[in-house]
């Protein structure tokens, strides 16, 4: 899961003369899929979608999504925005199509006719991400592609612990994967919300809310907190961990089939 950095408002240029901007909104099981980003000989959610929306409008489209998903980690109301031809602009067809063609793996909530100044990515001020952990001493086949079997006691009161450092805005370069060829990027991020939720029968969901996150963030959040519970780390070690800056100091990296984009604000 990556979110590129944006630190500053972007205004986005007006759709070409003739054409107009819609907002698409998806969910989608990222197991089936290698990744939201289109990737040279592979199947991704953003190839599929654009292949059926070509089809559709008849002419090539570029497309501008909020929060760039790994390969396995899924979505519940992504957005996304793209031009097409005004005499082609049928969202109601459109969002028929992605779902005659994609349906389940790829569903179309809705379509819609934007401002000419809406961006998908740089007109969202926020990301919201869940991150389910199923916390029971046998997996459950019906939840394994959507959560994280730990089959160790996990300490809740330490995970939530350490959500209380990770708020505000930090660095977070020891919980994320550094841009290739970017070393000098920022890793600078704003978090609004970090919680534990416990929802019985050893169901426990992480909920983050920030501007943007960089590559892998709320995995290593997620899989240094999952840590903590274990004991293999203090909760009270998540201060001098941010402060490192270094990968190294965190701990280790949460599977991707748990983690879902769950809303985009604008």
């Amino acid at each position: 899961m990556i979110d590129d950095p944006i630190p500053v408002r972007v205004i986005p240029d007006p759709p070409a003369e003739g054409r107009v901007r819609l907002r698409m909104e998806i969910a989608y099981d990222g197991g089936r899929f290698r990744g939201v980003a289109e990737n040279a000989d592979v199947v991704t959610v953003l190839g599929s979608l654009r292949t059926v929306i070509e089809r559709v409008v008849g002419h090539a489209v570029v497309i501008s999504v909020a929060g760039r998903t790994d390969a396995g980690v899924h979505a519940r109301a992504q957005v996304l925005s793209f031009d097409v031809d005004g005499a082609r602009a049928d969202p109601a067809e459109l969002l028929r199509a992605v779902n005659r063609t994609l349906a389940p793996a790829v569903v179309a909530q809705q379509c819609a006719v934007a401002a000419p100044d809406f961006d998908a990515r740089f007109s969202a001020v926020h990301r919201h991400y869940r991150y389910l952990v199923l916390n029971r001493p046998v997996p459950d086949p019906f939840l394994a592609a959507t959560s994280w079997w730990v089959g160790a006691e996990l300490d809740l009161n330490a995970m939530i612990l350490a959500c209380d450092p990770v708020l505000g805005s930090h660095d977070f370069s020891s919980f994320c994967r550094r841009p290739k060829g970017q070393a000098e990027v920022s890793l600078v991020r704003r978090v609004l919300v970090a919680e534990w939720h416990d929802l019985g029968e050893g169901l426990l969901r992480f909920d983050i809310r920030a501007n943007a996150f960089c590559h892998q963030m709320v995995r290593s959040l997620v899989g240094t907190m999952v840590d903590m519970g274990r004991g293999r780390l203090r909760a009270g070690e998540m201060t001098s961990i941010l402060a490192a800056r270094d990968r190294s100091a965190a701990g280790q990296l949460a599977p991707p089939e748990g983690l879902c984009l769950w809303e985009v604000g604008y």
